[in-house]
């Protein structure tokens, strides 16, 4: 009896070293599944806000709403938009338990995170990820924020954990009821030790910001020194198109 799915092409073909690219099916030009065509093509982010990497017309700008009400996070890195094909790798890997999308995805990060850190990005202490509602963890099997943050941990060299009450959905309620939904739905582990270090939260996709916010008071809150956030993608405000 098999035990591994079927799958008629290679994953990976040792005596050539060749990766296949995971979009196209292609040999790839690297270590990762993926090749330069598509890497090329994927919806990288542009202009954002400086603070929350909110897409905006122009370069060097901060976004009205970081202005008025200044997150307690420090600053977003997201390397996409949350627009094809990027949407559709993150709801494979994250609903349908696609985990090499998730992995190259998480490769990708880190690319993008070390570039940054060699130019002007302070790199964090450790990698949080974010929690999972208890009802969500058990009908998908996995937290995919903490597998991202396992991942970008072994490639950064970096973890956390917090204790979550079950909050619920977040997906289908707008910015003011995910706010809502979010008082007091995290506490720290009695065994965190935080005070003064420099942290990053780990999540697949920011959207409202609702939750990030929540956690990065809740750690500044706790002493934290800095928190920053590090996502797949970001999504634009309502109404926008990319």
């Amino acid at each position: 009896m098999r035990c591994q799915p079927h799958y008629k092409g290679p994953v990976y073909i040792w005596s050539k070293n060749i990766q296949i690219c995971l979009l196209c099916d292609e040999a790839a030009d690297g270590a990762i599944p993926l090749c330069m065509a598509c890497e090329t093509e994927l919806p990288w982010l542009g202009d954002h806000c400086q603070t929350c990497a909110l897409p905006l017309p122009g370069s060097g700008l901060t976004c009205g709403q970081c202005l008025t009400q200044p997150p307690a996070f420090e600053r977003v890195i997201a390397p996409w938009t949350y627009s094809f094909p990027i949407d559709s790798l993150i709801t494979r890997f994250k609903h349908s338990a696609k985990w090499p999308f998730g992995h190259l995805l998480a490769e990708l990060l880190a690319q993008a995170l070390r570039h940054r850190f060699a130019d002007d990005l302070p790199q964090p202490d450790l990698l949080i990820a974010v929690p999972l509602a208890t009802r969500r963890l058990r009908q998908r099997g996995f937290n995919q924020a903490a597998m991202l943050a396992r991942w970008l941990g072994d490639q950064l060299d970096l973890p956390l954990l917090l204790r979550t009450q079950d909050t619920g959905a977040q997906q289908t309620l707008n910015a003011s009821e995910r706010r809502q939904n979010l008082r007091n739905a995290f506490a720290l582990a009695p065994d965190a030790s935080i005070k003064g270090r420099h942290l990053a939260l780990v999540d697949d996709v920011l959207t409202t910001g609702a939750t990030a916010q929540a956690l990065a008071r809740l750690l500044m809150e706790a002493g934290a020194a800095r928190v920053d956030v590090y996502c797949l993608a970001r999504t634009p405000k309502p109404g926008d198109t990319l």
